[in-house]
């Protein structure tokens, strides 16, 4: 590693445009953030990625098929609600 690196000719990279998604800064309880944690280090995935999941399937817009897990969800819960 140099001492001292000459940048006098150095060029800001290119911007990077949004691809669809937006960062955002909240504030989660730490319950919460560690269940995400957990979960996504059980199945290979960001806990960011689990947490967009939820609030697409919760607002209706997951692109997500419907898989066997999700079904059996579905499925518990209205039978659940039947009574």
């Amino acid at each position: 590693m140099k001492k001292e690196y000459d940048l006098s000719q150095a060029k800001r990279g290119a911007v990077v445009p949004p691809s669809g998604k937006t960062r955002i800064t909240i504030y989660i309880d730490d319950e919460i953030l560690q269940a995400f944690r957990d979960r996504a280090e059980a199945s290979s995935t960001g806990y960011q990625t689990l947490i967009n999941q939820v609030l697409s399937e919760y607002v209706g817009k997951s692109d997500r098929p419907l898989d066997e897990s999700m079904l059996r969800r579905v499925i518990r819960e209205e039978l659940h609600a039947v009574g």
